[in-house]
């Protein structure tokens, strides 16, 4: 198989129908396999074997990986999706007290005022067109961008450019000049983020991790300063824009799941649950690979493959969801070990910002179908363009129009 962008229910189902792991071929005629089960993944994404750091991917390691390969960032970047061990426990303490309970719940009214902000912003360019505006654009975007950029004490010039550079860094579909060039732009911003931030420090993560680079080096390194920087900007982002729009898509074409949570017969935490197992805000996420020769649910994984995580096919394994885990339901009942979904990871890679995601999400779909609740899709879901990439799920525009509003 080769792991392709658009909408990937329809080959996640067709696959799982095999087994729970697949053979695939990436980008650039690289063998690799992807783990789609549920189980299998939750197995695979906390094994004490599998390993981030590019040193046992095989074919890097032995320089049949062509320069500018697509995925080289993900495979590469120096920071805590690539480390292990006493590397990555380092290297995630540095920036987990941005991401505690508290600090969250601190962030809460100013994440609720940027909504709000953005909410004017949309109705203003909906009013420039007829009534329609694209909430990917003025809202979708521009919400976890906001917040992760004041998180990081990024200015607001930076930030659009950040976003287009990430979804280069993201893409799998381009080509080695292109590749090559946005890597180097995104390290070039960043770099010049951070070069603010030494020169005015404030109360923000990216001032904290230069004070703790300058402190002590073994601490944190210069390349793992502005990889820690691309990683958060691109996880603090593009994973809680896609959840948006997914939800949105999702609220729209089930008016009647929508009504229940008006209603009050679900929460709208429910939706955000929902949402990240039924639609995940990323299909395929590279890559783990096994120390030694590993037996996932009865297929042997080399040692050294990369192996991408299938977080959009586990949320539909109907082994573990049921026979209807095709149905967008926000009324679905948790599972009894808790373990709704695995779309923000598993084991100690769990996703740091998952707290900040979900509190984003809830405050953005609850005030945005209070303000409109008429809201709708303009376009037919087959007519909505998709990703090219494998790895984020979602669509590139997302036309609504705001029939009513309140307030």
């Amino acid at each position: 198989m080769y792991p392709a962008g658009g909408c990937p229910h329809a080959d996640n189902a067709r696959l799982l129908e095999e087994g729970s792991v697949a053979a695939v071929v990436l980008p650039g005629e690289v063998d690799g396999m992807a783990v789609l089960g549920h189980e299998a993944l939750k197995d695979f994404l906390a094994h004490p074997e599998v390993a981030k750091g590019p040193a046992h991917f095989t074919a890097l390691r032995e320089g049949r990986i062509a320069p500018g390969w697509p995925l080289t960032t993900f495979a590469t970047v120096r920071g805590m999706t690539t480390a292990d061990g006493d590397d990555h426990r380092r290297l995630r303490s540095l920036v987990s007290k941005a991401f505690t309970a508290r600090r969250v719940a601190e962030l809460r009214p100013r994440v609720v005022e940027l909504t709000d902000e953005l909410l004017d912003g949309l109705a203003r360019a909906a009013g420039r067109d007829g009534g329609v505006a694209d909430l990917r654009r003025h809202f979708a975007m521009p919400l976890p961008m906001g917040v992760i950029g004041e998180l990081l004490g990024v200015d607001a010039e930076y930030r659009e450019r950040l976003h287009h550079l990430s979804n280069q860094v993201v893409a799998t579909d381009i080509g080695p000049e292109k590749a090559l060039a946005a890597n180097r732009e995104l390290v070039a911003v960043l770099t010049a983020v951070a070069a603010a931030r030494a020169e005015r420090p404030g109360d923000d993560l990216t001032s904290a991790l230069i004070a703790a680079r300058d402190e002590d080096g073994d601490r944190l390194g210069q390349e793992e300063l502005i990889g820690t920087l691309l990683l958060m900007i691109i996880a603090g982002h593009e994973t809680t824009l896609n959840l948006l729009t997914n939800a949105v898509r999702a609220l729209c074409a089930h008016r009647d799941q929508l009504r229940t949570v008006v209603d009050g017969g679900a929460s709208w935490a429910d939706v955000v649950e929902e949402t990240l197992r039924w639609d995940a805000p990323v299909s395929f996420f590279p890559f783990r690979y096994p120390v030694r020769d590993l037996t996932v649910d009865g297929t042997v994984i080399p040692r050294g493959t990369p192996v991408l995580a299938g977080y959009s096919a586990a949320g539909r394994d109907r082994a573990v969801h049921g026979p209807d885990a095709h149905r967008f339901d926000v009324t679905r009942p948790a599972r009894p070990d808790a373990v709704r979904h695995l779309s923000l990871g598993h084991g100690a890679h769990y996703c740091l910002g998952a707290p900040l995601a979900r509190m984003e999400a809830t405050i953005a779909l609850e005030r945005l179908f209070t303000r409109f609740p008429g809201l709708d899709t303009v376009l037919a879901e087959d007519d909505l363009v998709r990703h090219d990439s494998f790895v984020g799920n979602s669509v590139r525009e997302l036309p609504v129009r705001l029939a009513d509003s309140r307030g």
